[in-house]
């Protein structure tokens, strides 16, 4: 039965039970949205677990380099990794707190248990394919990471050597009675439970033992070439710390050890509202995270079920939070081996991105006009080269910008504190709630303040997502501000494995919009209506929605309507039953989404009218592009905001419109027509929420988006 016929049953049926109480007191009619009805809506949580078999169809590629198969398996385990820290972890807590379901209808039991199922799946792929595909190939190709019982009598002397000096040195063996409890187990770090019997120093039995890594020892050891004979050998520690446990329990038998790892809740919460300050309430937040709820335990495959037993019930975990594992537990710790071995014939071939020329002169070149860059493809220099000038410009009075993640040893922030030194004016929004940069966000924070810039943490319940610069200068007897608005972080190394907008300009408009912003966030000003951009919380969830609903208008009247837009995930109720309506006016609308998304494409009567691909190919695609083709005068934006319901209700969040005709046609063209007429690289979400890849057809040429732009622009 279609939603649609479903919803026409109900008001039927309603209809006849007030037929036949002709004397009770008609009570008014709820109207009940069909666009509502739950098989409308995919879930997110398995929707982001799909997103991970897609990457690893990456490793599975044979026509991608070997490497970097590598590289999309270990990408592979560290979503999954987050996935448990935040995703389950947010199912879990919305189990326990009743918090209500979201638009897909399914109870938070049912989805606990599909996430179980589907994660035990993906696990099944990851090792299959680290055991029978990967690692015999790396050995083939001269990199060998050496299973344990293929060490010949020269590398296990080596490594027992190793393990004698560089390992059990640090190691705290602790064996497991009344006087010494089950040991706090932090998250996700390698520990081996050791079956042991005799009897100890002191005459006590022996039973069982945990061994903990510490976070300081290396979780791959290369070996030399002298004493294994190969250039590039390599095993885990979790390989070595299983062979040579017993030296660690002299006089007893070890029966049995086994890797395990506990994945926990990563998710900080911190109460704005009651704290007097954010940073300390942060840092001592941050002092427990890696003890929170655990959420799910890795353990060797061939563990007794007792012992899985103990340590279920030593983390309050379930039956169904148990992966038994054929291999290594922390198998994301290969991509070290990555970075170890210098093979360029393994790798994907190495490319110079595309240089603004005459750099010397960029307040110059971005007064004459607006500069656009699409990364990786153009390089980040410029932007470096801005704030650069701009601390040494002693035209330059005032900067203020935005830093969400900006990396180690960055060179924005260098020049950042030496602008604070020239005397200029330096405010900087750092966001400590940025997941998993959190400690490095404060010691950012911490360094800029003491090199006198003013350090503001943004706005209470609302993370500071949007990419901002904004710099005041001086020219004759005026005052000019320029901007550089992006879709990706301030990042210098993401920006060479991310696909990213950034725009430079001097538009008077948008240069206030952005000190408006600003004020904002820095001086508690009230919320004014902006000229060009689109703000969120204010006015970009509505900006979005009344240009989908006019697009819907234009085809209700016999005008064509066309929607094309790209962003990492979409989920949000307000915006998927708008392009829904759309699609039902017959509005063709093609969306890029390359993880989660929640609409469910090609449903009859619904949204026949909507496609959606992701692409998956050798950077991440992260910009997010909205066209809307506007009866003939498209307007075209690119944002910070995906279309999630955080990032448009609960975040400070931006989209930019790009002004100029020409680079508006440059941006449609490089991401949104190149990446629709991928067959190389994308996926076409089905309705059944199934993701098929496509291929060329019989007469079509193949085309990779990504391999596009790289020919083109960085050739």
């Amino acid at each position: 039965m279609s939603p649609r016929t479903s919803a026409r049953t109900s008001a039927r049926t309603s209809a006849r039970s007030s037929a036949q109480s002709p004397s009770a007191p008609e009570a008014p009619q709820e109207v009940v949205d069909p666009l509502r009805d739950h098989a409308l809506y995919l879930n997110r949580e398995l929707s982001q677990l799909d997103f991970n078999f897609r990457v690893m169809a990456q490793a599975q590629d044979g026509s991608v380099p070997l490497l970097e198969r590598l590289r999309y398996l270990c990408i592979s385990c560290t979503n999954l990794d987050e996935f448990f820290e935040i995703r389950a972890a947010t199912v879990r807590q919305a189990q326990d707190f009743g918090i209500p379901l979201a638009a897909d209808g399914i109870p938070h039991a049912t989805l606990l248990k599909r996430i179980h199922d589907r994660a035990a799946a993906l696990v099944d792929a990851q090792y299959s394919c680290w055991n029978e595909v990967l690692r015999p190939a790396l050995s083939e190709s001269g990199v060998r990471v050496l299973h344990r019982q293929h060490w010949n009598a020269r590398q296990t002397r080596w490594l027992r050597a190793y393990f004698r000096d560089e390992i059990m040195p640090v190691l705290s063996p602790l064996g497991l009675d009344p006087a010494h409890p089950f040991p706090k187990i932090l998250n996700k770090s390698l520990n081996i439970v050791v079956v042991l019997k005799g009897k100890d120093a002191f005459g006590r039995a022996g039973h069982l033992a945990i061994v903990r890594a510490p976070r300081s020892l290396p979780r791959i050891i290369q070996l030399p070439e002298r004493a294994s004979g190969g250039e590039h050998d390599f095993v885990f520690l979790s390989a070595v710390l299983s062979a040579f446990v017993d030296e660690l329990f002299p006089g007893m038998d070890v029966k049995g050890a086994y890797q395990f790892r506990v994945t926990r809740n990563s998710e900080l919460i911190v109460d704005e509202e009651e704290v007097e300050n954010l940073a300390l309430a942060l840092r001592d937040e941050l002092i427990g995270r890696g003890y929170l709820r655990a959420m799910r335990l890795e353990i060797a495959s061939d563990c007794p079920k007792p012992i899985v037993r103990t340590l279920l019930q030593n983390f309050e975990l379930p039956e169904n939070a148990v992966y038994r594992i054929q291999g290594p537990v922390n198998l994301n710790r290969a991509i070290e081996i990555y970075d170890l071995v210098q093979r360029p014939d393994l790798k994907f071939p190495p490319y110079q991105s595309r240089q603004l020329k005459d750099m010397e002169t960029i307040f110059e070149r971005a007064a004459a006009g607006d500069l656009l860059m699409h990364h990786p493809f153009d390089a980040f220099t410029p932007v470096l080269e801005l704030i650069r000038q701009a601390a040494e410009d002693p035209n330059v009075l005032a900067i203020k910008q935005t830093l969400y993640r900006a990396g180690k040893d960055s060179p924005i922030v260098e020049h950042l504190i030496q602008a604070a030194r020239n005397g200029k004016d330096v405010t900087v929004v750092i966001e400590l709630r940025a997941r998993f940069d959190e400690e490095a966000n404060l010691r950012l924070a911490d360094r800029l303040q003491d090199a006198g810039v003013q350090v503001v943490y943004g706005v209470v319940g609302y993370k500071t997502h949007a990419k901002m610069l904004l710099i005041v200068r001086r020219e004759g007897r005026k005052l000019v501000r320029y901007t550089h608005l992006g879709t990706g972080n301030y990042h210098a190394g993401t920006s060479r494995a991310y696909t990213d907008f950034g725009l430079i300009t001097a538009n008077a408009e948008i240069g206030s919009d952005v000190h408006q912003i600003f004020q904002q966030i820095s001086g508690l000003a009230p919320a004014i209506k902006l000229k060009r951009l689109l703000q969120s919380p204010f006015t970009l969830h509505a900006g979005v929605l009344a240009r989908i609903e006019h697009e819907a208008k234009l085809a209700t009247s016999g005008k064509p309507g066309r929607i094309v837009a790209k962003m990492n995930a979409l989920n949000e109720p307000q915006v998927i039953r708008a392009l829904y309506r759309a699609s039902q006016a017959g509005v063709q609308i093609d969306l890029i989404v390359r993880g989660a998304c929640t609409l469910r494409p090609g449903m009859p009567g619904v949204s026949e009218n909507i496609r959606v691909r992701s692409i998956v190919g050798r950077f991440l695609e992260h910009s997010r592009v909205w066209w809307f083709g506007n009866d003939g005068q498209p307007q075209l934006f690119c944002s910070s905001a995906d279309w999630l319901e955080r990032n448009l209700l609960r975040r400070v969040e931006i989209g930019f419109p790009i002004l100029d005709p020409e680079l508006a046609a440059r941006v449609k063209e490089e991401s949104l027509d190149n990446y629709l007429l991928d067959n190389l690289n994308a996926w076409e979400l089905q309705a059944d929420g199934n993701y098929l890849q496509m291929t060329p057809e019989a007469d079509a040429m193949p085309h990779s988006a990504q391999a596009t732009l790289l020919a083109k622009l960085c050739g």
